[in-house]
């Protein structure tokens, strides 16, 4: 193995870097990892994904045995990182995964969920 020769460093001087991002992608992909990194959202997530059909918010009660505000909370974290939609028929909400997440969204759930 050969070695590398590193660059001789002075002491207190940095190296000039580049951090080019965009600011608003950047908001958007901590909203998305924060929202999946509860694991009781990860699991909603990945009940969505394995159904045809929008869920009702009745039977995400009973699946996660939460109390219909703790679900309510969730799905809404889930809402503002773009992940489901909701319809309200009468008094219940059905959810479901957007139909238009990105690609690369789709590719992230598809391994973690």
């Amino acid at each position: 193995m050969a070695l590398k020769e590193l660059p001789v460093r002075t002491r207190g001087v940095c190296c000039d870097l580049e951090v080019e991002i965009d600011q608003v992608k950047l908001g958007e992909t901590v909203e998305l990892l924060k929202a999946l990194a509860d694991p009781t959202r990860l699991s909603m997530v990945a009940t969505l994904r394995r159904q045809a059909t929008p869920v009702c918010v009745c039977d995400l009660v009973a699946a996660f045995d939460l109390t219909q505000p703790t679900i309510s909370h969730h799905m809404a974290v889930l809402r503002r990182a773009g992940l489901v939609e909701s319809v309200k028929n009468g008094i219940w909400v059905y959810y479901r995964l957007r139909d238009d997440l990105s690609p690369a969204v789709s590719r992230a759930l598809q391994v973690i969920a």
